[in-house]
């Protein structure tokens, strides 16, 4: 059975407008939204994947990538099928993209007391809800996170950031952690590439910045599409004037994908250009992913230069931090809230 949708507001006769994401879809009776999971049926919205879990695993936080977040700690994360956006390099477009060709959504009937009951069984530290686009399976979201509260664990969100103003707004105070994408800094990128805006995107990140969730920042660097020295800059340069020196910008490889299998992965020169630029345009932490041992994973002090957590993809080699501080000069790093256990 569907689930009544939260956040829309009725228009004239049975016609609606969604408003959780920057969309703001202007529903006809019988139609969907542009994400395919969230229908009109007379002048009521309906969510089609409250329920229907497509993906379920347990991940090392780092995997989100969330580096500076309960480190060394596992999160159970979750997605359902659709998205709001139609990126064409989408790297998982199998779970994200059918509900917008049409498809029902797809997965296994799974509460969010089962959710939460798995996760505490495991020993997760944290919900993750990922894999997909989670503004999408909002109503999921948001009951799962309250009882993941209520049971000391920890949320975390892994997004696009085109959620409207209302949605981050009902999220504020169950939210601890994001990752979002920065898929580039040009305006006609996301309407060319992603069907989507760039604006809003950057508007909820200064906004999640104000709401005190821990942030983190990801662009999927394409060869020749948003690798340019200028756009790279730009996008570092937002970082850390709108957001702060210590966000962590994670500039990560792409592969060959949904509809853009034309070009070849990104070559570890740019990547290792995209960090030098970051790291040049002042942020303390740049990480490059999706290379094995690159070398460019590590945490290092931004007062003394020292490096105080070495990685290996998802796994850390060596934490010398002191309860998040430098052991050589006492700078904190990751703040102790936003510690693991073992730390």
């Amino acid at each position: 059975m569907d689930t009544p949708a939260l956040l829309w507001r009725p228009l004239e006769d049975t016609t609606l407008q969604c408003q959780l994401c920057a969309h703001f879809c202007r529903i006809e009776d019988g139609k969907r939204g542009q994400c395919g999971v969230r229908e009109n049926r007379d002048g009521k919205l309906y969510t089609l994947s409250h329920d229907k879990v497509a993906a379920l695993n347990l991940d090392p936080v780092e995997k989100k990538p969330l580096f500076h977040f309960l480190p060394g700690t596992t999160t159970l994360s979750l997605g359902t099928q659709g998205c709001n956006l139609a990126c064409l390099f989408c790297q998982n477009a199998s779970l994200s993209q059918p509900p917008r060709l049409g498809a029902n959504p797809q997965g296994e009937r799974i509460s969010p007391q089962e959710i939460i009951r798995q996760a505490r069984t495991s020993g997760a530290a944290s919900v993750a809800y990922t894999y997909s686009e989670p503004t999408i399976f909002f109503e999921l979201m948001r009951e799962t996170a309250i009882l993941a509260q209520e049971a000391g664990l920890a949320n975390i969100m892994v997004s696009n950031g085109f959620q409207s103003p209302q949605c981050l707004d009902e999220l504020k105070n169950l939210i601890q952690a994001t990752n979002i994408d920065i898929k580039s800094f040009r305006e006609e990128f996301y309407r060319d590439i992603c069907s989507a805006r760039l604006g809003p995107v950057l508007k909820n990140l200064t906004h999640i910045k104000k709401l005190g969730w821990h942030l983190e920042v990801t662009t999927l660097v394409i060869p020749d599409l948003n690798d340019s020295d200028r756009e790279l800059t730009d996008i570092a340069r937002f970082v850390h004037d709108e957001l702060g020196k210590d966000t962590p910008w994670h500039v990560s490889r792409f592969h060959p994908c949904h509809q853009m299998q034309d070009r070849p992965p990104t070559p570890l020169d740019t990547l290792k250009r995209a960090y030098d630029i970051g790291r040049g345009e002042g942020l303390h932490h740049v990480f490059v992913g999706n290379v094995p041992n690159s070398g460019l994973e590590n945490t290092y002090c931004p007062g003394c230069g020292q490096k105080v957590v070495e990685r290996s993809g998802f796994t850390i080699l060596r934490d010398r931090l002191q309860r998040g501080a430098c052991p050589g000069c006492g700078q904190v790093i990751i703040r102790p809230e936003n510690l693991g256990p073992a730390a």
